[in-house]
């Protein structure tokens, strides 16, 4: 059983979570998520099964895009619904929706974003989460994001609270690493009233989208009708982005031997490249020496007992 399951995640599960309830339905250790989901939050998850639990690590870096709900008018310390307010409720109802687009605007493009406290970050080997809870901040270096789209989902507030502040819902298309309550809790801090995110769903992780994902009951369904196969993304589809390059079955013995194959074709140099023979079986991945015009074996997940 090898391959990438997309997982529509619950509320109220860690990744985690998700990951061992399908160890439990498969009956297999080797699986693995390849982005964490916030516990409140849902959408789509990741797991890679078998043998594509290797590929793992060429998927970590894809871009993302939620549809998220921002309340405005005070901020908490999580930058979430699930933290206590740090900042007095302000009434946000005197702030234009002509105004909000036109801040939204000024998040676009690549920027610095500071990694909340409240997050899985490491520092010295710590989450940071786990300071939070201890009430200790630590200095975080903020990392480099892009913001590739950013939109409201509604010409009007989502709708009001008693206490002036109203809800309303964006779309984002961001790079891997980006914090969307970060980005909430900055929005209102740029507008000046305080803002925090009370719900998330991720649509898409580069192109696995959530009408493509099952549900953890439906997989469960799946496993008992021995349906599973169903509902894997083969490997050798599992990173669709990367470039490709058919190889021969002796191609193929090479690579598995650790071998160099020499290349014709063009690549960026170290650039990673998905070898696939009969255009359906996936040997591995190998990274291109452009000086040498050569493919080095990086990954390998076939054996000779596959050619």
């Amino acid at each position: 059983m090898d391959g990438l399951i997309i997982i529509d995640k619950p509320a109220a599960w860690t990744s985690h979570d998700v990951v061992a309830k399908v160890r439990r339905i498969l009956g297999t250790k080797r699986v693995g998520h390849t982005g964490t989901l916030d516990p409140f939050a849902t959408g789509v998850l990741l797991v890679c099964v078998g043998k594509a639990t290797r590929l793992s690590q060429f998927l970590v870096g894809c871009k993302k895009t939620y549809q998220a709900v921002v309340r405005l008018g005070f901020a908490t310390d999580t930058q979430d619904c699930t933290g206590k307010p740090i900042t007095p409720v302000v009434a946000s109802d005197e702030v234009p929706i002509s105004s909000l687009k036109m801040v939204l605007e000024e998040f676009l493009g690549k920027q610095k974003q500071l990694p909340p406290m409240y997050s899985a970050k490491k520092i010295d080997g710590i989450a940071l989460h786990k300071l939070a809870r201890k009430n200790i901040e630590v200095e975080r270096q903020p990392s480099e994001i892009e913001i590739l789209d950013l939109k409201l989902t509604s010409d009007d507030w989502l709708c009001r609270h008693d206490d002036g502040t109203r809800e309303l819902g964006i779309s984002v298309r961001c790079s891997a690493g980006t914090y969307v309550r970060t980005l909430a809790h900055d929005i209102g801090q740029r507008l000046g009233c305080g803002a925090h995110l009370t719900a998330l769903r991720r649509t898409a992780v580069g192109d696995f989208t959530l009408d493509k994902a099952c549900t953890l009951e439906s997989l469960a369904i799946s496993s008992e009708n021995h349906e599973v196969s169903a509902r894997l993304i083969p490997m050798q589809d599992v990173l669709p982005e990367m470039a490709l390059i058919n190889v021969t079955p002796t191609e193929a013995k090479a690579l598995i031997n650790g071998q160099r194959l020499q290349c014709e074709r063009d690549f960026a140099d170290g650039q990673s490249v998905r070898a696939v023979m009969g255009g359906k079986s996936l040997i591995g991945i190998a990274s291109f020496d452009r000086l040498n015009r050569s493919l080095i074996p990086s990954v390998i997940l076939a054996d000779m007992t596959s050619i």
